[in-house]
């Protein structure tokens, strides 16, 4: 359960960090840079995201192909 939580406030984080640099990249008149870090961010979540899925399917996986 513990990890569960962390990995929200993980993805909450980086969600932040890149809205806030996205912002001032765009206040300075730099889209492209500004865009390039969205799609860094958002790609760096979805690994988060692909290794916790990866994770549950295992766990399931296990659950259900128990050999004993």
């Amino acid at each position: 359960m513990v990890g569960d939580t962390s990995i929200l406030f993980q993805i909450a984080g980086i969600g932040i960090v890149v809205a806030m640099i996205h912002t001032v990249l765009k206040q300075m008149g730099k889209e492209e840079f500004a865009q390039f870090v969205s799609l860094v961010g958002f790609i760096i979540v979805l690994i988060f995201v692909i290794n916790s899925i990866s994770d549950l399917f295992e766990q399931i996986r296990a659950v259900f192909f128990f050999r004993g």
